[in-house]
């Protein structure tokens, strides 16, 4: 397929991530992990919104009262409508000083969940946890040092999880009724050195992987974990994906810059910006926490 890339906001993000689309209002929200900061982009009017935040933010979901729900350094927190926090609901389980939150997403049973990485990278020391609707944070994995591509089935009955730096992907069955989460399996291993960071899952069930200075987006098969299609991206750190659009087919993109040579900033000047391509295939609507 000859898949048609555009730049649709060139921001200089150091760590874009977590894009999430809000069909309710028709906006992409996502953040810039290391700026702070939450961004606001309407695509039909162009409108570009950032609201700083006092620490890093890894990922934010939607809540059904109103507002956002935030993974930061400290904890999970609740912002309302305009970014601004509200008030902390849950503490980091891990060490701060060394862990912060960084990927995540609601499920279909009104859950958040949001993963860490173990800063220091010597091993594995981050978190895999979900935040219940009762606002109590329970830790569902600890062996994981960089925690990435959170997404779930259309059946309900997997959740998705990437280490990047340990090049796996891991899966979690669901109860489809009840949400209990089982043990976990390797769904793929990457062999070549790819990356897996943050990902979908489209309505077919097919897994949308963003391969981390691997320059591309990968369509994994949830039956087979081979890789069926691919997007070659005009940058070499793309980092999470969304659905999005009044049909969600469109595709985002964020992408990072962070601690890149001015040479690799000149050789992929989008580095940083927010991208999209129009999808033979619709994803799924965000759920709601809550």
């Amino acid at each position: 397929m000859n898949w048609q890339v555009e730049r649709v906001l060139p921001i200089e993000a150091e760590l874009g991530e977590c894009p999430l689309w809000s069909t309710a209002e028709q906006v992409l929200w996502f953040v810039d992990i290391l700026a702070p900061a939450i961004h606001r982009f309407d695509p039909k009017s162009g409108e570009h919104q950032v609201f700083p935040q006092h620490e890093e933010v890894g990922c934010i979901g939607l809540r059904r009262e109103g507002g956002l729900v935030a993974a930061m350094r400290s904890g999970v927190w609740f912002l309302d409508a305009q970014g601004k926090p509200q008030r902390k609901v849950a503490d980091n389980p891990g060490e701060a000083s060394k862990s912060r939150f960084n990927d995540g997403r609601v499920d279909p049973f009104g859950r958040f969940w949001c993963g860490s990485l173990w800063e220091p990278q010597d091993r594995n020391g981050g978190k895999l946890c979900l935040l219940d609707k009762d606002l109590q944070l329970q830790v569902v994995d600890d062996d994981v040092q960089i925690s990435n591509g959170v997404a779930f089935s259309p059946d309900r009955r997997w959740v998705y999880h990437s280490d990047t730096p340990n090049h796996v992907i891991w899966r979690y069955p669901l109860d489809p009724v009840s949400g209990e989460v089982g043990k976990r399996e390797a769904f793929r291993r990457f062999s070549d050195g790819l990356m897996p960071d943050g990902a979908a899952v489209d309505a077919e069930g097919f897994y949308w992987s963003a391969l981390f200075d691997g320059g591309r987006i990968v369509r994994i098969d949830p039956n087979t974990a081979e890789i069926v299609d691919e997007i070659p991206l005009p940058v070499r750190w793309p980092t999470m994906v969304a659905f999005g659009g009044e049909d969600l087919k469109t595709l985002y993109i964020t992408s990072s810059r962070e601690n890149r040579s001015e040479e690799e900033l000149a050789q992929y000047p989008w580095s940083g910006s927010l991208l999209a391509v129009r999808m033979p295939v619709a994803g799924q609507p965000e759920p709601l926490f809550g």
